[in-house]
């Protein structure tokens, strides 16, 4: 990678932790394409981000289309030249019971959290072997390693992300490309913020750090990650939970 502004492709940009990972990427020097389904709200974040609008791209994507995901990155190549830093983040999580969980919700939450990461690692990661060098960030959850009230869909999907996390690492470690994944757990997101103020309660107690994690703490972790200093890290998971799982 030369001395040219790094650019960066991060999904479910519009709010929550995707945000948080934009903004700080975006502080931090790079060129953030911001892909998320949300179109208003993702344009209206990226505009916050970055007034100019010259180092923030909002654009619309529905992850479920492999065809739509192999356009934004296409695109992104096309018009910036380059790829050096692929956050797959978006998700939607449903906490229906195990019992109730349709086959349609099941497919929809498979295709928008791990299907999407494992053609968007492909995609880029076929780009950085031939640039030679990148970073790629996975963002799991908790839900992946431990029982939690988030849906079978939910945790099965972000458990598939640890696996894809391991393979893309042994096949691009070769070609300079690190892949990583972040495992939160409880944050401050909108999610979060609809939950009654027992529920909230019962959460931190939960937690020994005794309190709710923040967005800007995994956006945190994710710079490192995306770092020179993180060089020599690939196929790992970094738990940010609080304490909740220790190991």
């Amino acid at each position: 990678m030369n001395d040219a502004v790094k650019v960066a492709l991060v999904t479910g940009s519009a709010q929550g932790v995707g945000e948080a990972i934009a903004r700080r990427l975006h502080a931090e020097g790079l060129h953030v394409v911001m892909a998320d389904a949300a179109d208003e709200r993702n344009r209206s974040t990226a505009a916050d981000i970055d007034p100019s609008g010259s180092r923030a791209d909002p654009v619309v994507v529905d992850l479920r289309d492999e065809h739509a995901v192999a356009r934004v990155v296409e695109q992104t190549i096309d018009r910036l030249g380059r790829i050096d830093v692929l956050v797959n983040n978006a998700a939607v999580a449903n906490g229906t019971s195990l019992w109730d969980v349709t086959v349609d919700e099941w497919e929809n939450v498979l295709a928008t959290n791990l299907r999407a990461t494992f053609l968007l690692s492909r995609a880029v990661g076929e780009h950085m072997r031939e640039q030679g060098g990148g970073r790629i960030v996975n963002i799991s959850s908790l839900a992946a390693q431990a029982a939690r009230p988030s849906g079978v869909h939910y945790a099965a999907s972000k458990a598939g992300i640890l696996a894809l996390t391991r393979i893309f690492a042994t096949e691009l470690a070769p070609h300079g490309v690190t892949v990583n994944a972040v495992a939160p757990g409880t944050l401050e997101t909108p999610m979060m913020q609809a939950v009654s103020a027992e529920v909230r309660d019962r959460l931190i107690a939960s937690i020994p750090l005794g309190r709710i994690g923040s967005p800007e703490e995994v956006a945190a972790l994710v710079v490192f990650l995306i770092s020179e200093e993180a060089s020599f890290t690939t196929g790992a998971t970094y738990d940010i939970n609080g304490g909740v799982l220790m190991r």
